[in-house]
């Protein structure tokens, strides 16, 4: 047993008195000692502890005791640690020693601890990555170990000096007593060499897997299989060892490059528009491109239905940092801009990232950015949709929206985002910047310093913020490097924000170019977590490193674009401190700023160390070799600089640290001679003053490798650099991203692996993806443990604190998934699975990227002559120390191969990818007091030299160079095989390839091959006296990489670049044998890469054989050249050529097709020549091509030596040549088939009934799977039949007649076409079988009715079966992934779920129940399970949401078609396809066999021997065929006009026939209906490529394409699935669903049954029919036109084609009757739909009966019909008039009506004057006739958009009828009161009374039942008027009691009406009361009135108001008089 015991005695030197305790650590497991109680100086603790360990102990591996003051009541202070690393442990197994502790600050202290360390190895063991939960290995060794462990270690003896950083990666199987038993055993076979692009797999393993599955068995007795699990197979991807990291072998930076896009945008409609009697408009805005819709008038729910189109072209950054802006603006016209009711924001990428790339027909809110506090201010319905180029965007078919009136459930917010945004600020705080760059030149400088007098800093930044379509910017600082800001933009926007990214931008801000210095983005998404434990967004305050061009100032700047944020930066421009919070508002309190304007605000300054305290680090970099230098470069000196932020760097690298140390100057001046360096530092006086950075190696003239590259002469001597460097100490956010990183990489490699296990079909791929989940939940729960010592370290900001909560939920939940996962990988789940674990690395990826920096990227630039040339730029965090192994980088202390490239858009396309040069660089980057192994990972062997004038006493300084006193010599061998699928370099189409070999200095080529794609070279290539420094033994497992670039010789100038690979050689040392396991190396391939494309595949082997004393004699000998006629060129060695064993290929040679001219001259006498591996055949000659582009002879045949391995198998290839006048050949063009192995003939079955049961592939016997196998999977399957045993493929019934349980009966009632079916498959049920929801009102009840139903109902019918079937798919896939969290939570429990995992047909049958209850099969809806009403059974045919041939393989059952290319392949996105290549096409097909062919088949009865595989083809002889093409519509056409719009016609081509509608073009639509069928005739083969076109009619110039598609009718007319004439459901004889073909379904029966050989059909009575040995039923009786019932056996035929695919042997699933949808294409737009087209071809040979007329599919007429609306009465109308004598509130009513979308036909009542009391009686009719299409619920209009118009565009709205209540104003405008609008399909049910008649008829519309006024006709009620008031509350403002009364045209003729209350049948007139006259009209009376009626009471109280006050008066009057006569006496 493996164990670590440490045997801890004492501590000593302790101070004080106190009890102790001390924590022992090793691999994360902590063990407590006993408490040392009231101990002084001295602790004896005495304790042992022991760590059982199932991995090899590695030698970097640490242990740490901490010792503490124990206390009972506060937590225990930390005396010191004692850290050892456990090398000498590893080694010699024991150990005991006394040493010093440490304290937090890493001195030394007096306290010492005395330890003894033992540790016993189970010899040679190495196992996996452990965790806490230590595995116990059994114990008994000899039982379970004595295995041959030499056999698995493949070829490692016991010790044999694995290096110790082996112990991740070892090759022995681990035991462990898990719960249930598992056996994890490691990759067998041999230790792989390189695979630096982990995409290859491993050639066969060493043992067989059957054989270690044997002893698996003896092992672990009786495993379950299904626990196995296979841990990592590093061998296959990489040679991990300590020394060497992976190389990247993508060469061209991907993003930055302009790509296209196109966005489309369908404005369908707005509702709840706040606002009163709007005429709204939509703008659409893409970021500057601004469309708008037309206006609608006065309606508050305009209906558009209009289709925008936005072409882009920029790079993807770019394009999804776009914002779409939906705006309603309200009644904008010429003369004013309108005002915004409200806007939604989104940017593209939020599309992009959805499902499909697209929303469709869902609800944006708008809201008004002026005001936050108002709320949601209407919706608009729209499909947004983002196009790249290759995505191909899936439409849900469109046939009815009812479900998406649905708001609430169908918002425009991604999956997640809550419905009620919440409006939040975001604060982004820009403190201050440092490093920025000059942003002027020196000239300028010195001018401003003759005016100004003082030396300035020459840059004026400012900082802009963008987001969410907004811009903020900071003030300007002047002159200043380091700049200080303390503001903060604010923006206000609705959280969660639909806009990912906020851009930072640093600006220099100039009078005359104010440009970008850098740019920085932040991933909202990165800074905040939107789970239930999640956190707002938040950052920093951190520094955001921004990088750009390099910092030499030019005024045109040509790397501009990289400082706006396109492209990788290829320099440090400066870095900035910004902070970001978010808060969210409550809108209702009152001191809130409403508007969303953004604000610049100042805030305080922050302290130095908030954000980290600044420490000292150290880099190291030492170059060991510069090869392959591009030698356009010239031959000038050559030095490289390495940079980290503004240290190092030579331009203004006058970088102080910023605790404003001293500055630091670097050496400039190295020389190259002298090793001086000249030291320009003034002043250094500090305890470290000895260091001065150097960081640019000494010049160096290059030496010449071959004709493309120099190298450096480095030989033994490695020149150094070292940086020295202040940064905040921000690391362990490094180290968490380096272990989730590290994690993500193991997992990538891992699933890699089972990739390439799945793909080259090796046994057992759920092995090794158990293995990998292994890994993973070791790895997370590792993460878990180590994470947690950071959890409250100080200096850390709260997105830290966050970010490592969440980072940890994360990984802790990923790791239990993946254990839960792991129990779940069956052998029949693991692609499932897979998928499951692609998402956990997508999530890793994203977890590991840290959004706060902390140290700058380090950036490695090649200088010549003064110039940059080159750089690489590696992120610090794969370089940084750390002294726990998972956190430290992955490149840190590791050679590692970099290759320069050129900057910016000069990387761009060929010159990207030409290495600039190739360094091994070995790099370290960590704290300066950690400096002391900063050598460690080097290879060893070297001395170090140190500058001279440093003197004595400094061993800590680093060395300027290493001289390597070791040196090894080796020979390399290169055995180059072949290579395939190469680019196509030359004009030709092919390419003339050689390969050149470069190794360390040294560089091969090998021979060139013209003229092909597929070179087998098979040449070896041997390099001598190869010298590599080090030691020999770490050599062997670091070998350095070998590159091989394939390139196209030329004969005029240089060879072109075709693409490049990466291997590492297999190394044999001296000392070992040569022999198996590893030798001699197994041939490999190796991906081809061309940038980031693939360019072929490379199959070669790589070994590398030391050279000992005794020279080369000692070396496993080279045969010599053995081919004479190869001259000088060694071939590959016998052992690792493979072994070749002989096959026949026979060749069917059908026809060319389609060649174009060639050097201007038509082809006329074509030949196609096959070509594999040496060997070939010619086709007959095509005589000419013109008349007869078929060949005469069909079948011909060659043998060839293949390798019996099937994945070596080398290409086949297609030469297509022109046989001229004079003997001259020419190349047409070339096709090469890359493999073979879809065409290999597997020999049938022994046991089967008969050998043509088995994979007749060639005759197109398709083989089907259970029942009935889905046409679509046939290209699949084919090729999965033949890595079986052909018994695998049998249709599944007892071959054994004694078994058979009865034959299978399949019955069909009279009633229905309800089949109740065996074995069936779920698409199909759901396709044909379904009961239907009946839709809307579409059919009515009584369209029951036969004579009614046309040929779209059935075309409806089906659309809503496609639709359903569509939603039921994602409902199984709901349920499906619901089931599988039921099945983890039930694994997680322990639960034994009951036999979840039922096979095949079971689940079906299973799920089939489940299914809800609309989707129950028709044949089970009729027994009142369900409620739904019946619908009438309409029969129905399929609408394919596809091509037809996607779902059938192309059509490629027999018949192939290879494509023939001529003319240089394209790059990337230049090329978005080859189809520009392509010259013409090839049909064929091709069969290989080994030889001898058993007899059986030779001996067939009726076997051809002339045609070999190929029985029983049709003759290719001109055939002459009627095609009829229907075509029913086309939708989302791309507009062409304009105006948005288009004016489509079709036009059909078929060979020199051509077709073109022009007159019928269809005005102003995207989604037009066509309804046609076309007739042509055709003979093929000259005319079977069928195109068919839309186009845009003009009135001037010429009709532009818009787009077309095109069919190979030829693959269709031959294929077994009968394309010719699609099969229906149902036959009948008339009617809708008349039978199309020719030939009866019982003629068709006989005729496949003849050409099948089967026995059949037997009918019998009882309507039954036998075919085979199937029994199906049915009914036999038929219906003619009269009625008649006659007998019949068609339907018994027909159900026998509907179940074909059930037939043993021939059965095939035949074409049913369809619809297929084909997206249209523009060549100008390669790769971008143009809309989609739905159309079906049906084919008639002219040799047979002539089919019917064509079926009528004309679009339909809409139905005239007339609505009479009667407005009898409203009541409690508003009153919004002041009267102006008596000020009392009165409204003058009238009522306005409309049902088009427009309001030209509005009508209104007479005015109701003077109402009171808000009733009004009319009694007024309004009469509005309209077209209307029953099937698709739209009312039709047609009418001249506008007077310059040409023609009617016609236009469909939905029906809905407009109510408004109005107040009618003589001298101002009328006001709108309120409206309502009827939708006539469904509304609500009148009230009975103006009582019942309230608000909630609208508001709680969802819920209320509603009606159609199609179906009732007539309806009476009182519907509620509404508006909105000021806080956009509905509020009721009258009511209205109106008549509806639906008629048809005929009906509305015979009792006409007349409008108002006209004649005919006029209303009589309102019985008002006298208020509603006008009072001026008659004054008397209204005077009368007003004084009678209502003033009576106030008039008598005025009049006796009056006398008394006259009395008064006269009272006062009189008095005085009076008094006087009365005091007088008078």
């Amino acid at each position: 047993m493996m164990a670590l015991m440490v045997h801890l005695k004492t501590v000593a030197h302790l101070r004080g008195r106190g009890d102790r305790i001390a924590k022992v650590t090793f691999r994360g497991l902590p063990f407590y000692s006993r408490i040392a109680e009231n101990c002084e100086e001295v602790a004896n603790f005495n304790e042992t502890f022991r760590w059982p360990i199932a991995s090899r102990l590695d030698g970097n591996e640490m242990l740490e005791i901490q010792v503490y003051n124990y206390s009972k009541v506060f937590s225990n202070r930390l005396v010191g640690t004692f850290c050892m690393v456990l090398q000498k442990v590893a080694e010699e197994g024991h150990l005991e020693l006394t040493d010093t502790l440490i304290d937090d600050n890493n001195t030394s202290i007096k306290t010492s601890v005395t330890i003894e360390i033992r540790y016993q190895p189970m010899d040679g063991t190495v196992g996996m990555w452990s965790d806490g939960e230590f595995l116990d290995v059994p114990d008994d060794r000899d039982g379970m170990f004595a295995f041959e462990t030499d056999s698995l270690l493949s070829g490692q003896s016991h010790g044999s000096g694995t290096s110790p950083g082996r112990s991740l990666q070892g090759s022995i199987p681990t035991f462990r007593k898990a719960g249930k038993g598992v056996f994890s055993a490691m990759k067998l076979g041999k230790i792989k060499s390189s695979k630096d692009d982990h995409k290859k797999g491993d050639e066969p393993a060493v043992l067989d897997m059957e054989d270690l599955d044997r002893k698996a068995m003896r092992l672990a007795g009786t495993l379950d299989p299904d626990t196995i699990s296979l841990a990592s197979v590093t061998a296959v991807t990489t040679n991990v060892s300590n020394k060497r990291s992976k190389p990247d072998i993508k060469m061209e930076p991907s993003s930055g490059r302009p790509v296209d896009y196109q966005i489309s945008i369908t404005v369908i409609e707005a509702r709840q528009l706040i606002g009163l009697n709007m005429d709204p408009v939509v703008c659409v805005e893409i970021g500057d491109d601004k469309k708008y819709t037309s206006m609608k008038e006065s309606t508050n729910c305009p209906y558009y239905n209009e289709y925008f189109v936005f072409d882009f072209h920029v790079p993807p950054d770019v394009m999804f940092d776009k914002i779409i802006k939906l705006s309603v603006i309200h009644s904008k016209n010429l003369l004013r801009s309108g005002t915004l009711v409200g806007t939604f924001k989104m940017d593209v990428g939020t599309v992009y990232s959805q499902p499909e790339h697209q929303f469709y027909h869902k609800w944006a809110i708008l809201s008004d950015p002026d005001d936050i506090t108002a709320g949601c201010k209407g919706y608009i319905k729209c499909d947004i949709a983002v196009v790249g180029k290759g995505d191909n965007i899936k439409t849900p078919h469109k046939a009815n929206e009812t479900d998406e009136d649905d708001i609430e459930g169908n918002l425009l917010l991604p999956e997640g985002i809550p419905a009620e945004r919440q409006w939040a600020r975001f604060y982004v705080k820009i403190y201050r910047a440092e490093g920025l760059p000059k942003m002027n030149t020196s000239i300028m400088a010195n001018v401003k310093k003759a005016f100004i007098g003082e030396n300035r800093d020459l840059v004026d930044p400012y900082v802009q913020v963008q987001f969410a379509g907004q811009k903020g910017k900071t003030s300007v600082q002047k002159s200043s490097y380091e700049p200080i800001w303390n503001e903060q933009v604010i923006f206000t926007e609705l959280f969660p924000p639909l806009c990912k990214r906020l851009k930072v931008q640093i600006r220099d801000s100039d009078k005359v170019n104010d440009v970008a210095i850098g740019t920085h983005f932040i991933d909202l998404r990165k800074i905040s977590n939107d789970g239930d434990k999640g956190f707002l967004p938040t950052l920093g305050p951190a520094w955001v490193n921004m990088y750009g061009s390099t910092r030499q100032y030019t005024l045109m700047d040509e790397h501009q674009d990289l400082n706006e944020g396109l492209g990788e930066g290829v320099s440090f421009r400066a870095r900035l401190l910004v902070s970001i919070a978010v808060e969210i508002l409550d809108t209702t309190s009152p001191e809130i700023i409403s508007s969303t304007e953004v604000q610049v605000e100042s805030v305080s300054n922050i302290s130095e160390s908030a954000t980290g305290k600044i420490d000292e680090f150290f880099l190291f970099g030492s170059f060991l070799e510069a090869t392959m230098i591009d030698r356009k470069i010239g031959d000038k000196p050559i030095s490289f600089e390495i940079t980290i932020g503004n240290y190092g760097n030579q331009i203004d690298g006058v970088s102080k640290p910023s605790l404003s140390k001293k500055k630091k100057k670097d050496g400039e001046s190295e020389e190259e001679e002298s090793e001086l360096i000249q030291n320009s530092s003034e002043d250094e006086a500090d305890e470290d003053s000895d260091l001065v950075s150097v960081s640019s190696t000494p010049l160096m003239k290059p030496v010449i490798t071959d004709r493309n590259y120099f190298h450096l002469p480095y030989f033994e001597k490695k020149p150094c650099v070292y940086i020295k460097s202040w940064w905040q100490d921000q690391r362990r956010r490094l180290y968490n991203s380096n272990m989730m990183d590290k994690i993500a990489d193991k997992l990538e490699e891992g699933l890699n692996d089972v990739q390439e296990i799945i793909k080259t079909e090796k046994a057992f791929p759920e092995r090794r993806l158990r293995g990998v989940l292994e890994e993973l939940s070791i790895g997370c729960s590792r993460f878990v443990t180590l994470a947690n010592k950071d959890v409250n370290q100080a200096g850390r900001t709260k997105l830290d604190r966050e970010r490592l909560k969440s980072c940890m939920r994360e990984m802790d939940s990923m790791g239990q998934q993946a254990k839960q996962i792991r129990t779940q990988v069956k052998k029949n789940t693991v692609k499932d699975k897979l998928k499951l674990v692609q998402n956990f690395l997508q999530r890793l990826r994203f977890l590991a990227d840290e959004p706060q920096h902390s140290i700058p990227d380090v950036f490695i630039w090649m200088m010549s002559n003064n110039k940059r040339i080159a750089y690489a730029r590696v992120p610090s965090k794969d370089i940084l120390y750390s002294i726990v192994d998972e956190e430290t980088g992955k490149d840190c202390g590791k050679v590692k191969a970099v290759f320069l490239k050129l900057p910016g858009k000069k990387g761009f396309g060929h010159a990207g990818w030409t290495v600039q040069a190739k360094l091994e660089l070995y790099l370290w980057l960590g704290l300066n007091k950690q400096r002391k192994d900063f050598l460690t990972g080097l290879p060893n062997g070297f001395e170090e030299l140190k500058a001279t004038k440093t003197g004595p006493g400094l061993q800590s300084v680093p060395p300027v160079s290493l001289v390597y006193n070791m040196k090894q010599v080796f020979q390399l061998r290169a055995h180059m095989y072949q290579a395939r699928s190469l680019f196509a370099a030359d004009s030709s189409g092919l390419s003339d390839p050689f390969a050149r070999v470069f190794f360390s200095t040294h560089s091969q080529v090998t021979e060139v091959l013209s003229e092909t794609l597929c070179p087998t070279w098979d040449q070896l290539l041997v390099f001598d006296d190869v010298e590599l420094f080090g030691e020999a033994s770490e050599l062997r497992d670091d070998p350095p990489i070998i590159v091989v670039e394939i390139y196209d010789q030329d004969t005029v100038g240089k060879a072109e670049f075709i693409g490049r690979t990466f291997a590492k050689p297999t190394i044999k040392m001296c000392d070992e044998h040569y022999g198996p396991p590893r030798f001699p190396p197994q041939l490999e391939y190796y991906q081809i890469y061309r940038g980031n494309c693939t360019a072929g595949e490379l199959l070669a082997a790589f070994e590398l054989l030391q050279i000992g004393q005794g020279g080369r004699a000692d070396l496993p000998p080279l045969e010599g050249p053995t081919d004479s006629e190869r001259g000088p060129i060694l071939p590959v060695p016998l052992g690792i050529r493979p072994v070749l064993s002989r096959y026949r290929i026979e060749v069917l040679f059908w026809g060319l097709r389609d060649l174009k001219r060639i050097n201007l001259a038509q082809v006329d006498r074509p030949r196609v020549d096959i070509e594999c591996a040496g060997r070939g055949v010619q086709s007959a000659l095509i005589q000419n091509y013109k008349k007869n582009p078929n060949f005469s002879t069909l079948v011909k045949w060659f043998e060839v030596d293949l390798p019996e391995n099937e994945l070596l198998h080398p290409p086949l290839n297609i030469r297509v040549v022109d046989c001229r006048a004079f003997g001259r050949y020419i190349l047409v063009g070339s096709h090469a088939v890359s493999s073979l192995r879809r065409f290999i003939y597997s020999t049938p079955d022994k046991n089967s009934n008969n050998w043509a049961t088995a994979a007749k592939l060639m005759n197109g016997y398709m083989v089907l799977t259970n029942g009935g196998s889905q046409p679509r999977s046939s290209p699949s399957l084919s090729s999965r039949t033949f890595s079986r045993p052909a018994g695998d493929i049998v249709v599944n019934m007892d071959s054994d007649p004694g078994v058979r349980k009865m034959d299978t009966v399949v019955k069909l009632d009279a009633m229905s076409d309800a089949v109740v079916k065996v074995d069936m498959t779920e698409e199909e049920n759901d396709k044909k079988k379904k009961k239907k929801k009946k839709k809307g009102g579409v059919e009515e009840e009584d369209e029951t009715d036969e004579r009614v139903l046309d040929w779209w109902s059935k075309y409806f019918a089906s659309i809503e079966t496609l639709k359903e079937t569509l939603r039921a798919q994602e409902a199984a896939q709901a349920e499906a992934e619901e089931r599988e969290d039921l099945e983890i939570a039930a694994e997680a429990a322990d639960i034994k779920p009951d036999d979840l995992l039922l096979k095949g047909s079971k689940m079906k049958e299973k799920t089939k129940e489940k299914k809800s209850s609309k989707d129950k099969k028709k044949g089970l809806a009729a027994d009142g399970s369900e409620r739904r009403p019946v619908k009438t059974k309409v029969d129905e045919l399929v609408v394919y949401n596809k091509e037809l041939e996607t779902e059938y393989g192309n059509f490629e059952d027999w018949l192939h078609t290879f494509n023939l290319y001529r003319g240089k392949a394209g790059d990337d996105d230049e090329h978005a396809l080859d189809d520009d290549r392509i010259v013409g096409r090839f049909k064929g097909s091709l069969c290989m066999y080994k030889l001898p062919l058993s007899e059986e088949i030779t001996r067939e009865a009726g076997f051809d021997p002339n045609m070999g595989m190929f029985q029983s083809i049709p003759h290719n002889d001109p055939i002459n065929v009627l095609v009829r093409v229907y075509v029913v519509r086309a939708t989302e056409l791309h507009p062409a006009d304009i105006n948005g719009k288009a004016d489509p016609y079709i036009v059909i081509k078929l060979g020199k026939s051509e077709v073109k509608d022009k007159e019928n073009y269809i005005s102003k639509q995207l989604n037009p209906v066509f309804g046609k069928s076309f007739d042509i005739e055709a003979t093929f083969p000259m005319e079977s490529m069928l195109t068919v076109s839309v186009y845009d009619w003009d009135l001037v110039g010429t009709d532009d394409l818009i787009g077309e598609t095109k069919i190979d009718l030829e693959n269709r007319f031959y294929s077994k699935f009968r394309v010719t004439c699609g099969i229906s459901s149902n036959y009948s004889l008339h009617g809708y669903n008349v039978w199309r073909d020719p030939m009866k379904p019982s003629q068709i029966l006989a005729k496949l049954c003849k050409e099948g050989k089967i026995d059949g059909p037997h009918y019998g009575p009882g309507g039954k029919v036998k075919v085979a040995n199937r029994i199906f039923t049915g009914p036999t009786e038929i219906e003619d036109e009269n009625g008649l019932k006659k007998q019949t056996e068609e339907h018994l035929a027909l159900a026998v084609l509907n179940h074909w695919e059930e037939i043993p042997r021939v059965g095939c699933k035949l074409v049913p009757e369809h619809v297929e949808t084909r997206p249209l294409l523009n060549p100008d737009k390669p790769g971008i739909e143009q809309g989609r087209i739905e159309m079906w071809v049906d084919m008639f040979p002219m040799d047979m009966p002539a089919p019917g007329p064509a079926i009528d599919i004309s679009p339909r007429k809409p139905k005239r019909y007339e609505l009479r609306v009667i407005i009898w009465n409203t009541d409690e109308v508003i009153l919004e008039d002041d009267d102006y004598f008596t000020g009392e509130k009165s409204s003058d009513i009238f009522v306005r009506g409309w049902l088009k979308g427009q309001q030209e036909d509005k009508q209104d009542t007479d005015v109701h004057y003077h109402s009171l009391t808000g009733e009004g009686n009319f009694n007024w009719r309004f009469v509005f006739p309209f077209d209307y299409l029953m099937a698709e619920e739209k009312i039709v209009i047609s009418k001249k958009e506008s007077m310059f118009s040409w023609d009617e565009t016609e236009y469909k709205i939905p029906p809905r009828l407009t109510l408004q209540v109005w107040d009618a104003d003589h001298f101002s405008a009328d006001d709108f009161l309120g409206a309502i609008e009827l939708d006539l399909n469904r509304f609500p049910r009148g009230a009975k009374t103006a009582k019942q008649c309230s608000i909630d008829m609208i508001r709680n519309e969802q819920e209320l039942p509603t009606i159609s006024i199609f179906k009732q006709k007539r309806v009476k009620g009182w519907w509620p008027f509404v508006a909105r008031d000021e806080n956009d509350e509905m509020e009721l403002t009258g009511k209205v009691e109106a008549e509806l009364h639906l008629l048809t045209a005929e009906e509305a003729e015979k009792s006409p009406v007349g409008l108002g209350r006209n004649e005919p049948d006029p209303l009589e007139k309102p019985n008002r009361p006298d208020t509603t006259f006008l009072w001026f009209l008659s004054p008397l009376k209204a005077i009368r009135y007003l004084v009678c009626n209502r003033y009576k009471w106030l008039i008598i109280k005025i009049v006796l108001a009056l006398l008394l006050l006259i009395m008064l008066g006269l009272f006062l009057y009189s008095m005085p008089g009076y008094l006087v006569k009365k005091l007088l006496g008078a």
